[in-house]
């Protein structure tokens, strides 16, 4: 099935989104082909607030309806414990609360920005997904991280070469409980260096102190700038370590 045929198929869709390249495009298509479609940006402690403000930038350039939903996360004892498949409680909880408002506005399918490279195997969160019955149109329709990035181009949407991005929450241990505090430390830790021009990279909690994880380029920067990342993580954490191991640069 290609694009075009699924939404025919599926003319009136709710999109969950993120604000990534992937339910950028997502959205893009179904602007395109679908005859209604309304994203839902499920605002949480989990998400930095650069990712709603390129989730509002991407929806106004479309001229696409976007609803922004407030959830506490932090509220829900199965995902704050952080256990092995905390991501599958997660999913449940944001899924569900857009699955409320689209039926609220007449929507009968829920459709989200998973793509055809995406390894499901290893994503707890994936088996929520199929249990609310949330469809994956890129995934079915073929549409690799390279096609995504090629459409966003495509459509000039200013996100068509942002990095993946996993959820505050990836950044804490499994098994450390998960607070309000331990969040804001790693925004902030990474904001900061967003600012000196990091793009590739995780700040993760470790041990009490901030476990640094870089790709290829990024690398190149951290050792011309080590006085500088120092200066910026040094108010949130009082080790710093480096994994030498790159993350893949996309």
């Amino acid at each position: 099935m290609d694009i075009k045929s699924f939404f025919e198929k599926h003319g009136e869709t709710a999109l969950a989104f993120s604000g990534g390249v992937d339910s950028s495009v997502l959205l893009a298509l179904s602007k395109k082909y679908a005859k209604r479609v309304k994203a839902y940006y499920v605002k949480s402690q989990f998400q930095p607030r650069f990712e709603l403000d390129d989730a509002l930038e991407t929806a106004e350039k479309l001229g696409a309806e976007l609803e922004v939903i407030e959830l506490d996360v932090l509220g829900f004892n199965e995902i704050i414990n952080n256990p092995p498949d905390r991501c599958y409680y997660c999913k449940k909880a944001i899924f569900g609360e857009i699955l409320k408002h689209a039926k609220r506005d007449g929507f009968g399918v829920i459709i989200e920005g998973t793509n055809a490279s995406d390894d499901i195997s290893d994503r707890p969160g994936y088996k929520a997904l199929g249990e609310l019955e949330v469809l994956s149109p890129l995934k079915f329709c073929g549409y690799t991280k390279a096609d995504i990035r090629r459409t966003a181009a495509e459509f000039g949407l200013s996100v068509a070469d942002k990095p993946s991005y996993a959820c505050l929450a990836t950044r804490i241990p499994t098994g450390t409980v998960i607070t309000d505090g331990l969040l804001k430390k790693t925004e902030a830790a990474e904001n900061g260096l967003r600012a000196l021009g990091f793009r590739n990279f995780r700040v993760r909690y470790k041990n009490g102190g901030a476990g640094l994880e870089f790709g290829k380029t990024d690398f190149e920067l951290y050792y011309k700038s080590e006085d500088e990342v120092q200066n910026v993580l040094s108010p949130y954490y009082d080790k710093i370590t480096l994994d030498l191991k790159e993350r893949p640069d996309e």
